[in-house]
């Protein structure tokens, strides 16, 4: 049974929700199977009932949100996640995190992110699990800037263990900081993206901002901080304790890593999956785990990690997450 729903939208909405080209909307129409057509301020959506209300209902949403500022891929990312049950209402349209330096906003684009946002307002201890492409690193670096900008935090610290996967560090150029700057880039292209080349490194340079390997964070306590580890899938179970028990008042730690890409010599004695199974019942202490359907890169990093999944049957991080949320995956 067809149906047709109206709705008034406002000048501004009509532009973010149609996108260039109408590719938003055409976006809309592919994942709810509608026909949309928008008429000035004015949306009309037509289709079987059931896909109308649903669409209606989606459209509503996000009109609830300040910023839609959505791609055509968002979108899509965003409707599948809403007639899946993984988000609803004003969430389809999230606050901003923080703007870059050049006043573009950043704010979660998938149901895992949005709960990475939630888990890092709620807690003080957050640990973010999932495979490449899914954004954690990035959205634990904007959440680290927006606390700093609003002075919830006076340092923003980044660390990470330092392995040697397929390369040996003695080998490389320059002193031991030199060495170990690759491992860092995804760390400084974030910061440069939020903050500025300039701004960023005045503020390394005033030690606000601290990159420095996980091995240089034994023996302090980081007071009023923002501290982000990340790919500690390579940690120790050592390494993990020592940079847990660093943490001081007034400070947040976030924690990232992918258990599908473990380069210890023993993936077994990784700090990481240890300390999931430690901490699972700590209060104060969140677990996001994120999966493919997180993914934000290309369309077919999200089917290379499923076919991976696929092939292996069922991998460690399947396991490990169903033996923490009390059930089977």
């Amino acid at each position: 049974m067809s149906d047709i729903k109206q709705m008034r939208i406002g000048e501004r909405h009509a532009a973010e929700l149609s996108g260039v080209s109408s590719d938003n909307l055409k976006a809309i129409e592919s994942v709810f199977e509608v026909s949309i057509t928008l008429s000035g301020d004015e949306i009309y959506i037509i289709g079987e009932k059931e896909a109308v209300d649903m669409a209606y209902q989606f459209i509503k949403g996000l009109l609830e949100g300040d910023h839609m500022d959505y791609s055509p891929e968002d979108m899509i990312r965003v409707a599948n996640d809403f007639v899946h049950g993984k988000v609803k209402g004003a969430d389809l349209a999230p606050d901003a995190i923080v703007k870059t330096y050049r006043g573009k906003v950043i704010k979660p684009k998938t149901a895992g992110q949005r709960r990475i946002v939630k888990a890092i307002q709620e807690n003080d201890v957050v640990f973010v699990i999932g495979p490449a492409g899914t954004g954690k690193t990035y959205i634990s670096v904007a959440m680290a800037v927006a606390y700093f900008k609003a002075h919830k935090v006076s340092r923003i610290v980044l660390t990470r263990p330092v392995i040697e996967a397929g390369e040996k560090l003695g080998f490389l150029p320059g002193d031991i900081l030199q060495k170990v700057d690759p491992y860092f880039r995804p760390l400084y292209d974030a910061l440069y993206d939020m903050m500025g080349f300039d701004r960023v490194n005045k503020y390394i340079q005033k030690n606000i901002i601290e990159i420095a390997p996980l091995a240089y964070m034994r023996g302090r306590t980081f007071n009023d901080s923002f501290i982000i580890m990340d790919e500690a899938q390579n940690t120790t179970i050592e390494q993990m304790k020592m940079a847990l028990t660093r943490l001081g008042w007034g400070s947040k730690l976030v924690i990232t890593g992918d258990i599908m890409q473990i380069d210890l010599e023993h993936p077994g004695r990784s700090g990481l999956l240890h300390a999931l199974e430690v901490l699972k019942d700590v209060r104060g202490i969140a677990m996001v785990f994120l999966d493919e359907t997180d993914n934000v890169r290309h369309d077919l990093v999200q089917k290379i990690i499923r076919a991976y999944k696929v092939y292996e049957k069922e991998t460690d991080y399947d396991r490990l997450r169903g033996r923490l949320s009390g059930g089977e995956e």
